[in-house]
């Protein structure tokens, strides 16, 4: 008998299944994601879309340290009207201050180690949790899960605080309604940084091609980029009104920046603030410290993360699944390998039977001897479907890990849209992709953050260093930003570029950010943004990147991890409130002379909770 398949070829044959099989991998503030991107022309605004979470440690420490948490997403069907639809969650897990990471040990190998044990922590992970919906009655149902002191619900009015009591007899301030904006912005100017054409053209969600358009980012207008430099002409194109996208191709093939006859090059922000006047709704929590951990002296860092969800049988937001593990996998995780099972049965019982011998003038017809070939494909298949079988269990704990609708009975009724955690990590890092919206546990994320890091370094860094500055990515010394793409392959080539603006320690402007002059190490980006929390430091302000408070302007301090901030040769050092020093500007070759983004919120933030402004 002739054999099936070579050795080889068999592998091979099988190499499609095993990586159909292989475990689970998932490929936020304003904007994202994509789903319910309003910057899209056939994209509606979407109460799932979530805008910012703020978190800090409050000022009021006259019954005990507090947190203040703020969740904001789009003020949809109106300002201080919710949709019944939707659920919002927002989630806690205190920890201990541990010493910093891979403090010498700065290669790729321990940066990928570090992602690793960052999984480990957070996979499994069950952290408490605050559960927010509206009824018919147009009073919020708000439940407190997984608290050391017990759950409660309360109920509670839209639009107004009020305190409640816990079981364990803490009060919680609450409130479920209508805020201004407390995020000042320049959106526009960031969106024209990355050449963002949805921001400037009419582009529907489903021309893939045309977001972020393959010409170099820059913080400097490009000569020729005439699809997104300022024009004097109409000086509303990306702020109030949009155009039709031209027909590509959409490149640039210019060699230097723009500059004006006074030898100035044009900035492509111009510190406005885009939101300024815009209404958000929002969930606002002020919790004691002793409510949310058993240990408050030594539980001093709260993790938190927000997500928002939506009812499956409202069929609002097709475009993301209900089921975000991947479909019929996800509802019958024994499924494949049980018809792996069942061939490799079948392959057995056809080799052990083997192939009759033929009968003869004086025999009759014999059993046959067993085929070997077959017996050696069905111990293949029974290994398959072991193995398959193993892996369907590991992706069963992982979508009640990274999915709890897998797990939550409520949940089930709900899908996840978007989550929020740190500033920019959706919008600048993970391209506001659908499947990439999954919080905290966004560690598989890590090498595609190198890579994007990298791809937006070639772009800032000479941009930084044409304007006389130092800057923490390698860009060899290139007099313009690059359109430089990254694939998996050369993972080791981007992080080789981005090493420094990973590893280097971000500089605070001065010291009063550390209000308990406590021996806290400065963070550095790496530790930022995976995982996706905002990591309230108790013993600070919560200013960012110890948290984060309302005041921050988190944009700028954003593009200052390109800023190098190693001491230059007088001692003098950048921090992350470089770029807001007006100073800097009014001293470099660049029009207009503004920071990049506005230094304070169209209105005043209160001194008392609800802290956000009242809305417009």
């Amino acid at each position: 008998m002739k054999q099936l398949l070579p050795p080889g070829r068999t592998i091979l044959g099988f190499l499609p299944l095993f990586l159909f099989l292989s475990p689970i991998s998932f490929a936020a503030d304003h904007n994202d994601p994509n789903a319910i991107n309003s910057i899209f022309g056939d994209i509606e605004a979407n109460p799932a879309d979530l805008y910012d979470l703020y978190g800090f440690p409050s000022d009021d420490s006259s019954a005990g340290e507090k947190v203040v948490i703020a969740l904001t997403f789009a003020s949809v069907p109106a300002t201080g009207v919710f949709d019944p639809d939707l659920l919002y969650r927002v989630l806690i897990s205190p920890n201990p201050r541990v010493a910093p990471p891979m403090k010498n040990d700065v290669n790729l190998e321990a940066l990928l180690k570090y992602f690793d044990a960052i999984k480990d922590k957070y996979l499994g992970l069950k952290p408490s949790e605050v559960r927010v919906t509206v009824g018919a009655d147009n009073r919020a149902k708000v439940e407190f899960l997984r608290f050391p002191g017990g759950n409660f619900t309360a109920s509670v009015g839209l639009n107004t605080s009020e305190t409640v009591t816990a079981a364990s007899g803490q009060t919680i301030k609450i409130f479920v309604g209508g805020r201004d904006d407390a995020f000042f912005n320049d959106l526009p100017g960031f969106f024209r940084s990355i050449n963002y054409a949805p921001q400037f053209y009419h582009v529907p969600v489903t021309m893939t091609n045309a977001r972020e358009l393959p010409i170099p980012k820059t913080l400097l207008e490009l000569e020729g980029n005439d699809l997104f430099n300022f024009d004097p002409a109409n000086p509303e194109h990306g702020y109030t009104m949009k155009k039709d996208l031209p027909p590509g191709p959409w490149t640039w093939t210019g060699t230097r920046y723009k500059k004006d006859e006074k030898g100035n090059y044009r900035f492509v922000y111009t510190g406005k603030d885009a939101r300024a006047g815009g209404n958000v709704n929002a969930v606002i929590l002020e919790m004691p410290l002793a409510f949310l951990t058993k240990s408050p002296n030594e539980d001093r860092i709260i993790n938190a993360w927000g997500e928002s969800w939506v009812r499956k049988a409202s069929g609002k937001i097709p475009a993301i699944p209900n089921e975000r593990g991947g479909g019929i996998r996800a509802t019958y995780p024994w499924l494949v390998p049980g018809a792996i099972l069942a061939l490799g049965i079948a392959f057995l019982v056809l080799g052990l039977r083997g192939r009759p011998r033929a009968a003869s003038a004086t025999t009759t017809a014999a059993p046959g001897r067993a085929s070997k070939p077959l017996i050696a494909l069905a111990i293949l298949f029974l290994l398959g479907a072991i193995v398959s079988g193993v892996i369907a269990k590991l992706r069963s704990q992982q979508l009640a890990d990274l999915v709890p609708a897998a797990s939550d009975e409520e949940l089930q009724q709900y899908k996840l849209v978007d989550t929020d955690g740190q500033p920019f990590a959706d919008a600048a890092l993970n391209e506001r992709e659908d499947t990439k919206q999954v919080g905290a546990n966004n560690f598989a994320l890590g090498p595609s953050f190198v890579r994007r890091l990298a791809h937006l370094g070639w772009g800032f860094g000479p941009s930084i260093s044409a304007l006389g500055l130092r800057t923490s990515f390698d860009h060899d010394n290139s007099p313009i930003s690059v359109h430089k793409v990254y694939d998996t392959v050369h993972l080791l080539d981007a992080f080789k570029r981005v090493k420094k603006t990973l590893f280097q320690e971000l500089n605070m402007p001065d010291d009063s950010w550390n209000k308990n002059h406590k021996a806290i190490p400065l963070k550095r980006s790496f530790e930022i943004f995976v995982p996706n929390v905002c990591a309230i430091d108790m013993d600070t302000t919560g200013t960012w990147p110890y948290g984060r408070r309302l005041e921050d302007q988190v944009a700028s301090r954003f593009l200052s991890l390109f800023l190098d901030m190693s001491p230059d040769a007088n001692g003098r050092r950048y921090n992350v409130e470089t770029l807001s020093d007006q100073a800097l500007w009014d001293a470099a070759p660049i029009e207009p002379k503004t920071a990049p983004n506005p230094l304070r919120n169209d209105k005043p933030f209160l001194t008392e909770f609800p802290y956000l402004a009242e809305p417009w």
